[in-house]
């Protein structure tokens, strides 16, 4: 295989790989909440399906290093929101205290520079 078929960088190739771990773990939650029920689980379901394309892009086309920043941000929220919801329905308590709520403002703030990666002039 050559260098063209992997990511480049070690931030893409982690990028790549919560990708595919998002989808996954997506579609595996998503069963899960049809078969068992629990809004909790359908929801980070959802989280995790919408970010996975999100890290795969990211990951695969390199980007600038706001949007790789802006992608990491997601990462860590994505963990701390979905991590701390599954908790909540799977074993009856938080992740620790306030991380769904830091995982919320983690993804806003990286969707926040996702956007700001937009404005940032390419170098000529």
């Amino acid at each position: 295989m050559s260098t063209a078929d992997h990511p480049a960088s070690g931030i893409g190739r982690i990028l790549v790989f919560a990708g595919g771990l998002c989808g996954a773990a997506g579609v595996a939650l998503s069963a899960a909440a049809a078969h068992l029920g629990g809004a909790l689980v359908g929801t980070v379901a959802t989280f995790l399906l919408m970010h996975a394309p999100v890290f795969l892009a990211v990951g695969l086309v390199g980007a600038n290093r706001i949007m790789r920043t802006a992608s990491l941000i997601l990462l860590v929220g994505l963990v701390l929101f979905c991590g701390d919801l599954l908790a909540r329905d799977f074993l009856g308590s938080r992740l620790f205290s306030m991380s769904a709520p830091i995982g919320g403002t983690l993804l806003i703030a990286g969707w926040l520079a996702v956007a700001a990666s937009a404005l940032r002039r390419p170098r000529s």
